[in-house]
């Protein structure tokens, strides 16, 4: 009867309450959806540092919370997909684009991406993305909208400080992923680390939840809920 007392009194006290309350919150961000700080500037002209972005991790998968273990699959990242993975460098989070899925073979030159047999295209990017970047960097950066395999989305390639812009084809092993910034000569990304297991990708980034330029003082409002693409 003592321990039964014992337990009742745990389970009406406040911080049982708060300890319920709290597995249940990061179970979500866990397994659900989750957002993620940009702090450094390898996703742009797409992703701004201060922008917090919104991540699906149901897009592909149901993993058990807390782990990396999949309950379910019922999709895989494809060509053009922005996604949050664990880096196989260093197992930090990171967020950058899928340019290459198994089976595929890649190659880039001189900062063009060459995917199957066929050179992408690239079109000047629109001047509203291009005015979001300080007026510093636009001077020393060229812009365009690249078309990834029928996805088009924006990159910002460096006039002087081109990064790895060039690598001989490769193929694409199963179970893993080529990914790239598209800062394309200010990110750390594939070209450097090397192919992502599927495991290790957490989810899909779908759209900035906020964005600020500094701190929360100078918000961006033309961001706020910004689809990704």
């Amino acid at each position: 009867m003592k321990n039964k007392n014992k337990l009742k009194i745990i389970f009406k006290s406040w911080w049982f309450s708060l300890i319920v309350a709290i597995l249940i919150a990061t179970s979500f961000k866990s397994a659900i959806a989750d957002w993620n700080d940009i702090p450094t500037g390898s996703m742009k002209p797409t992703i701004l540092i201060g922008d917090r972005i919104i991540i699906n991790k149901l897009a592909y998968d149901l993993k058990i919370p807390y782990t990396t273990l999949h309950l379910a699959q019922w999709a895989n990242p494809k060509c053009g997909d922005i996604v949050v993975f664990y880096s196989p460098q260093d197992g930090k989070r990171l967020i950058k684009r899928v340019v290459g899925v198994p089976g595929d073979i890649i190659a880039l030159k001189q900062n063009r991406l060459f995917i199957n047999g066929k050179f992408l295209q690239y079109e000047p990017l629109n001047k509203e993305t291009v005015s979001q970047i300080e007026a510093k960097e636009q001077l020393s950066h060229v812009f365009f909208e690249e078309n990834l395999q029928g996805e088009l989305h924006a990159v910002m390639l460096s006039q002087t400080r081109p990064s790895l812009n060039t690598f001989a084809p490769i193929r694409i092993p199963n179970g893993k992923y080529f990914m790239m910034g598209d800062n394309r000569d200010n990110s750390s990304d594939s070209r450097f680390f090397g192919f992502v297991e599927r495991k290790r990708i957490v989810g899909r980034a779908t759209k900035v939840g906020i964005s600020r330029k500094g701190s929360f003082l100078h918000p961006r409002w033309n961001r706020f809920f910004k689809e990704l693409s």
